[in-house]
């Protein structure tokens, strides 16, 4: 463990490269079926997000995802036309909009999901579980600044 408290920017260049193509190579995975929706990344986030936080308000939505309201809004109308998802206002604050998944926008998050998780299935399963929980330990670190 030593030897992680002397890392040179090479080895930090090198963890970068491949947080970056693990990304690329997670989001590959599935575009055969972004594509079969003619949909995209910026789609699959939002969706991936409400999946999880299920009737989340769109102010909520731009501040997990960290774009403009005319990027979210570009994304949130592709969405609607192809009815993926609906909105409801709140019961006590009609000025708030929840954003949920329709049952076609649950099958779409299924499809992604499913091809998502095979590539990081396999590499959890074939990985000791200490391993998995340095990970997801460091993983946790990074995105936390």
């Amino acid at each position: 463990m030593k030897e992680l408290l002397y890392l040179k920017d090479e080895q930090l260049k090198d963890l970068i490269e491949k947080l970056f193509i693990g990304y690329r190579e997670i989001f590959s995975d599935s575009k055969k079926v972004l594509d079969k929706y003619s949909i995209g990344l910026a789609h699959n986030k939002v969706i991936h997000l409400l999946s999880m936080y299920e009737g989340i308000s769109i102010s909520e939505l731009l501040k997990r995802l960290k774009v403009t309201k005319q990027s979210l809004n570009r994304v949130l109308k592709d969405l609607i036309k192809i009815e993926v998802i609906e909105f409801k206002k709140d019961e006590h604050d009609t000025r708030i909009k929840h954003v949920f998944l329709t049952d076609k926008g649950k099958k779409i998050f299924y499809e992604i999901f499913q091809t998502q998780k095979k590539r990081i299935y396999n590499a959890l399963l074939n990985s000791k579980s200490e391993e998995v929980l340095n990970f997801d330990s460091v993983l946790s670190k990074i995105l936390n600044g």
